[in-house]
């Protein structure tokens, strides 16, 4: 199956594949980079450059050590530099594709499923500075992506449940049937049933896609796909990168803004209530960290979305209803020390 998007003028072509067929038709030329736990998974006959595991791998000094191997490996621009991983592996690599020449062909083999969901469409690159999660980075989406759901069935368990999270907050966008299927059969879920994922996977796909085709570089809509964001990369940089997996730190980050919207009088309370039942459900911390809030709060100031030194929060008046807007700072408080209402409705 295949799916092809543009983004700002850039083709991108997504396909599904087996894990037989996954580095067909690349130029022996290419250059593979992947993490000290993909590496050893790889064809033994193709050009590799390691990078370490985790977020310390989005790092200035790993970004150069990268572009240095590109270097050394005489990448041309016709020549592919292929990011095979986790959302870390697909934000470095495309960093150093898009600067690399000025820009090279990038193709990207997600491996988790927070990769395949996310990271690996819509051309966001970057790297982790001064403690603070992706803020230096750009916009170039890949030429190809290929997805083998394959991988996801030796996927560790705390690994699935981040690209969990991320599914259940692009179901919230916009997937209402999916929506249900994540609250009605966890059980097939839990179990990484193939019909479930490759439905789940596409459906992402779809949504994230036709946003980024209408706002690549998020002066408007694509902005929504930030939902629990905020408050995640806020509670990632307070934790320290890393102690907290991307997808825990939103699924906590998703609660926060269904609370916020909720005391806010924008989101329905029923359809708060249903999200919070199904983060629960799926074993997600949920509750507020009153201890951390003071830091929490600072370290939203170094949000992307803010304007001046006001933050801004996606929040939803129910599923599939998304706006980006300011709240009052007191309100955000008492919501970060655990005192904003959570039944609303």
């Amino acid at each position: 199956m295949q799916r092809s998007f543009t983004f700002g003028g850039y083709e991108t072509t997504v396909t599904m594949t087996s894990r037989g067929r996954l580095w067909n038709a690349l130029d022996d030329r290419s250059l593979l980079v992947a993490d000290a736990n993909t590496a050893a998974y790889l064809p033994v006959d193709r050009r590799l450059h390691e990078v370490p595991a985790g977020e310390r791998a989005k790092s200035w000094p790993e970004l150069e050590r990268l572009l240095a191997g590109l270097l050394d490996a005489d990448l041309t621009r016709d020549a592919s530099v292929v990011g095979v991983g986790g959302g870390v592996v697909c934000d470095l690599t495309a960093l150093a594709a898009n600067l690399y020449l000025r820009g090279c062909r990038l193709v990207l083999v997600p491996t988790t499923l927070l990769a395949m969901v996310d990271a690996s469409l819509g051309g966001k690159t970057g790297i982790n500075f001064g403690g603070f999660k992706n803020i230096v980075g750009t916009f170039y989406p890949a030429s190809e992506i290929r997805i083998c759901p394959e991988t996801l069935t030796t996927l560790p368990e705390r690994e699935y449940r981040s690209g969990l999270a991320e599914v259940i907050k692009t179901a919230m966008l916009g997937d209402e049937s999916l929506f249900e299927t994540l609250e009605q059969e966890p059980e097939r879920v839990a179990a990484r049933d193939a019909a479930v994922l490759e439905r789940a996977v596409w459906s992402c796909l779809d949504i994230k896609g036709s946003i980024v085709e209408a706002d690549l570089t998020e002066t408007g809509v694509r902005a929504h796909l930030n939902l629990g964001h905020t408050f995640a990369h806020a509670l990632e940089s307070v934790e320290g990168l890393g102690a907290w997996s991307h997808g825990e730190a939103v699924a906590w980050g998703l609660a926060r803004a269904m609370e916020l919207g909720g005391a806010a009088g924008i989101t329905d309370g029923a359809y708060a209530r249903r999200v919070r039942e199904l983060l629960e459900r799926y074993g997600y911390r949920v509750g507020p960290l009153p201890e951390a809030a003071q830091q929490i709060r600072a370290a939203m100031q170094k949000d992307k979305k803010r304007r001046g030194d006001r933050p801004r929060f996606v929040l939803q008046r129910e599923l599939g209803s998304t706006l980006v807007t300011e709240v009052d700072s007191a309100l955000v408080d008492r919501v970060l020390r655990g005192e904003g209402r959570r039944d609303y409705g």
